[in-house]
C-alpha cells in the first residue's frame, strides 16, 4: 500500500464496514486490472543495500535520492512521514511509489484496462528510473528475496507503521521480520461485479494460489547460499502471524460473503491508529473496541473509514479482499514474469468460460488438500502434488484456459497483438517444469561457482 488514508468519517457499526466493501462491486464494469511489484535496490560498486540517506562507505546517495529524482521526473505528489519522503502518488492516474521496510522499491500500478497498458506503465517506470539509477550507481534485483545480506545488514526505512510492526512481529512468528525486510513480491489486483462474483473469484483464487507460487518461485537464496526452498518468500509467510495470514478456509464454507470477511478482519489484531501524521501503536488491540470507543490505548477514540481501510491493508492472507481482490502468492521476477502474472489473472478471472473451466479442476479440493499443498509448494514447487497429481500437470491445464480467455478478450496493442503474448514465459515453465528458482540454483552450482555475487549482475531489472 502506497500511503495510509486519513478520511475521518466516523463509523460505528459492523454494517458500515460491510457496506464499505460492498461499494467495491462494479456491476456495470469496467473491470480493470492493477499490478504491484517490489524490487530490491543495491549499489553496483559493492553489491551492498541502499540505506535511506546515503552510504558512508561509498559516499553515494540512497533510497531518498531515488524518490527525489523520480518525483522530479514524474511530477507525482510527495508522500511524507514525519518529514521524511517515503513515497510518491499520481493524483491523476492512481499509481504510486512506496518503500517497503527494508528499502524494497514498490510500484503500485494504476487500475488499467489491459495488460498492454500494464506493459507501458512498467516500461515508463523503468525509463524514468534509468538516469537516476545511473547517476547513483544503483540496480534492482529481480529476486523474491535478498540473496546475500543478513537481516541485521538490511537498512530500515523511516516509516512509523514499520517501527510498530517490527516491534510486534517477533511476538507472533519467527520469520515476520524477514518478510518485512528481505522479501519482494508481484501482486495482481482484480475487480468483482457482485458479492456472488467476489465469492466465486476468491474461491478460485485461493485454490490456485499454490500454483501461482510454484510458477513464480524465485527466492532460493538466503545469506549467500541456497536456503533449501524454491520460494523462501512463500515459506516465510507460514511463520509470520497466523492471525492475519493463510488460506482462509472459511471462504469455502456456507455463509461466505462480505459480512464473513468483515468478521475475519475484525478478529485480526490491529497494528496502529493514525491520527493526523502520527501513528499510535495499538499492536494486538481489537478493531471491535475501536468501533465502540473502548480501545485501551486511545479511550474514547472512534473508528473512521480510514482506520478500516488501513486495517485491511495490515491483513496478509494469500488472497486479500478490499474493494478489489489481491493475488498475493507470487515472488517477483523479471519483466516477463510480472506481465505474465497480470495476463494469467486477466485470462482466468475476466473470462467466464475460463473461470468455469478452471473451477472444474479445483472445485473438489477440500481444506486439507489446499493446506497441505500450500505447505509443500515453497520447497517442492511444481513437483508438489494434490490428490496424486503434481502442479506441473495442473499448470499445463490451466495455462491454455487463460490463453483462451485472453484470446476471447481480444484486447489488441498498437501492433495488433493480443494479450496472449505475455503468457510465453509461464507456458515455457509449465512445459519444462523448470522454474526460475531452479534455473538460478543450477547457475549457482555451475557457472556462478557456488557464489550468489553473480546474481547482482545477472538477476537484475
Amino acid at each position: 500500500m502506497a500511503r495510509d488514508l486519513v478520511d475521518q468519517q466516523i463509523i460505528s457499526s459492523r454494517d458500515e464496514l460491510v457496506s464499505w466493501l460492498e461499494d467495491g462491486c462494479k456491476p456495470e464494469g469496467p473491470f480493470r486490472i492493477g499490478t504491484e511489484h517490489e524490487k530490491i535496490p543495491f549499489y553496483r560498486a559493492d553489491c551492498s543495500p541502499l540505506p535511506y540517506e546515503s552510504s558512508p562507505k561509498l559516499g553515494r546517495d540512497g533510497v531518498r535520492a531515488l524518490l527525489e529524482g523520480l518525483g522530479v521526473a514524474s511530477g507525482w505528489e510527495r508522500i511524507e512521514d514525519s518529514g521524511a519522503l517515503i513515497g510518491l502518488y499520481d493524483q491523476t492516474g492512481g499509481g504510486a511509489i512506496s518503500l517497503e521496510p527494508g528499502g524494497q522499491f514498490e510500484l503500485s500500478g494504476a487500475p488499467l484496462d489491459d495488460v498492454h497498458q500494464t506493459r507501458d506503465e512498467l516500461d515508463a517506470h523503468f525509463a524514468a528510473l534509468a538516469p537516476i539509477r545511473e547517476r547513483l550507481g544503483v540496480d534492482f534485483l529481480d529476486l523474491g528475496m535478498s540473496p546475500l545480506w543478513r537481516r541485521d545488514e538490511t537498512p530500515v526505512m523511516p516509516k512509523q507503521r514499520y517501527r510498530i510492526m517490527a516491534r510486534y512481529m517477533p511476538k507472533v512468528g519467527r520469520l515476520g521480520l524477514d518478510m518485512m525486510f528481505r522479501t519482494s513480491t508481484v501482486q495482481t489486483n482484480i475487480d468483482f461485479a457482485s458479492e456472488a462474483d467476489m465469492i466465486g473469484k476468491m474461491r478460485l483464487a485461493l485454490s490456485l494460489q499454490p500454483l501461482f507460487t510454484a510458477l513464480f518461485a524465485n527466492s532460493p537464496f538466503t545469506d549467500g547460499k541456497p536456503n533449501g526452498f524454491l520460494s523462501m518468500r512463500s515459506q516465510i509467510w507460514t511463520d509470520t502471524d497466523p492471525n492475519r495470514t493463510g488460506m482462509l478456509p472459511f471462504v469455502f464454507e456456507p455463509g461466505m460473503g462480505f459480512e464473513r470477511y468483515v468478521d475475519y478482519a475484525l478478529d485480526a489484531p490491529m497494528y496502529f491508529v493514525k491520527r493526523g501524521d502520527h501513528y499510535h501503536d495499538v499492536a494486538g488491540a481489537s478493531f471491535r473496541d475501536l468501533l465502540v470507543g473502548k480501545l485501551p490505548q486511545l479511550p474514547g477514540e472512534l473508528a473512521t473509514i480510514s482506520d478500516w481501510a488501513n486495517h485491511l491493508s495490515t491483513i496478509f492472507p494469500e488472497v486479500r479482499l478490499k474493494r478489489y481482490m489481491e493475488m498475493r502468492g507470487a515472488d517477483v521476477g523479471p519483466r516477463a514474469h510480472i506481465l505474465g502474472f497480470t495476463a494469467l489473472c486477466a485470462g482466468l478471472f475476466y473470462d467466464r468460460d475460463a473461470s468455469a473451466a478452471a473451477w472444474e479442476l479445483v472445485k473438489n479440493f477440500d481444506a486439507q488438500d489446499r493446506d497441505e499443498l500450500r505447505k509443500a509448494v515453497p520447497r517442492e514447487g511444481l513437483a508438489a502434488k494434490i490428490r496424486g497429481r503434481n502442479l506441473q500437470d495442473l499448470a499445463r491445464d490451466i495455462l491454455p484456459m487463460a490463453h483462451a480467455g485472453l484470446m476471447r478478450r481480444n484486447r489488441l496493442d498498437y501492433a495488433g497483438r493480443d494479450e496472449t503474448q505475455y503468457l510465453a514465459a509461464l507456458e515455457e515453465i509449465a512445459a519444462t517444469g523448470e522454474t526460475l528458482a531452479q534455473k538460478r540454483l543450477a547457475l549457482f552450482h555451475a557457472a556462478w561457482k557456488q557464489s550468489v555475487l553473480p546474481a547482482f549482475r545477472e538477476c537484475v531489472f
